[in-house]
C-alpha cells in the first residue's frame, strides 16, 4: 500500500490499527484532521498574509467545502 515503507512494518502497522479500539481510531483521525486544518490555515496565511481571521476562515471553507458552497454558506459575510 505504501511505497516508502517495508511491507515488514507496513504489515506491523495495520495490526496495530485493527487491534485499536474505536474511540482510539478516532481520536487518531481528530489529531489528523487538526494537522491538516493547521496546514491549510498556514497555507494560507502564506498566501495571504494581510487577511483577516474572516478571510482565513472564508478561503479556509473554499478549500474544505469547495468554492460554490462555501459561497452558499458564507453569503451574508461579505
Amino acid at each position: 500500500m505504501l511505497t516508502d515503507t517495508d511491507p515488514k512494518i507496513e504489515k506491523m502497522q495495520i495490526e496495530i490499527l485493527r487491534r485499536m479500539p474505536a474511540w482510539k481510531k478516532l481520536a487518531v483521525m481528530e489529531g489528523l484532521n487538526e494537522t491538516v486544518r493547521a496546514l491549510a490555515v498556514a497555507g494560507i496565511k502564506q498566501r495571504h498574509p494581510a487577511a483577516s481571521p474572516a478571510q482565513i476562515q472564508r478561503e479556509l471553507a473554499e478549500l474544505t467545502l469547495g468554492p460554490e458552497l462555501a459561497r452558499k454558506v458564507y453569503a451574508h459575510a461579505k
